[in-house]
């Protein structure tokens, strides 16, 4: 199975290291700059859980002579509509488009631009980044990608991408891919909304007067959100996010806040306004993410208007 990754950033450069580095057939689609970084130096990760630095294939868009069997998207939502027009030439009639974006409204765009029967659902759990010489820095232990049929027609494609992904990556075959999504993304709309609204840590939020109970209602409206969608969250993960959410001492802090602090572009509406949506579709009151969401909707005018 040949399998194209966009980009070589954080995360796909990780996962396509990984799995170049146990002999699959990867081909990174970059820039002309990162492809002649890649080529001259591999990709280089320093992780917990293993170093890794390895030769690999990187091609620029005009270098795409055939479609390939699976594309691995892992950009940020803003950068959508430019990854599509990218990634077309190597898309054909049996590819496969796996994105591994957070929330839920890319599936509408790919499932324009490509067919909906290509679009396979997927995610993935991973702290990285990238830092300025091209390695990409791994903080462990997690970094898992779960991917899975949208539609019975794919049930086949997914599972033999699966067995690929499998050979190089903690690679999980979920049969409700959806629900799986919806149990990472009102997560990390709690996540997201109370850290950047705060401009703290989960910790440092809940050592103020008032702290538990605001992560409290926060999480609790993340939740009625995707049950009243459908999906509500299994036992262990309402476990999972209730602790964290009401640790005094923990120093966890949403990866969009680390971006707000660097004065970088976000994924509000991706992350947070598309679930007041859903909510709102639903009769769900979320009056917690709705201010949060105001925060960030004021921070991304700032970001215009300075650039």
């Amino acid at each position: 199975m040949r399998i194209l990754f966009l980009g070589a950033g954080a995360t796909g450069g990780y996962f396509g290291g990984r799995l170049a580095k146990a002999g699959v057939d990867v081909t990174f689609l970059v820039r002309p700059k990162r492809r002649d970084q890649l080529l001259r130096d591999g990709i280089k990760i320093e992780s917990p859980v293993g170093n890794l630095a390895t030769p690999v294939k990187a091609i620029t868009r005009d270098e795409i002579s055939a479609p390939f069997d699976a594309v691995v998207l892992s950009a940020k939502s803003y950068d959508l509509s430019e990854a599509i027009q990218t990634i077309k030439p190597a898309v054909g009639e049996s590819s496969l488009v796996l994105p591994l974006l957070n929330g839920m409204k890319h599936l509408a765009a790919l499932d324009d631009a490509f067919g909906a029967v290509r679009v396979l659902g997927g995610m993935c759990q991973i702290s990285v980044t990238l830092g300025d010489d091209g390695t990409i820095h791994h903080f462990g232990p997690f970094a898992t990608v779960t991917q899975g049929p949208r539609f019975p027609e794919q049930k086949d494609g997914s599972a033999k991408l699966h067995d690929v992904l499998a050979q190089g990556c903690d690679a999980r075959h979920s049969a409700d891919i959806i629900a799986s999504m919806w149990e990472k993304w009102f997560f990390i709309a709690a996540l997201a909304s109370s850290t950047c609204l705060m401009r703290a840590t989960v910790g440092e939020i809940n050592c103020t007067g008032g702290g538990p109970e605001f992560m409290t209602s926060l999480v609790n409206e993340c939740i009625a959100v995707a049950s009243a969608n459908g999906y509500p969250p299994k036992q262990a993960m309402l476990d999972f996010a209730r602790t964290l959410m009401s640790d005094r001492n923990s120093k966890i802090s949403a990866s969009m806040l680390r971006d707000i602090q660097r004065g970088g572009r976000i994924e509000a509406d991706q992350i947070v306004g598309d679930i007041i949506r859903r909510g709102r579709a639903r009769n769900v009151a979320t009056p917690l993410l709705d201010t949060a969401f105001i925060h960030l909707q004021a921070y991304e005018s700032q970001i215009l208007k300075s650039a």
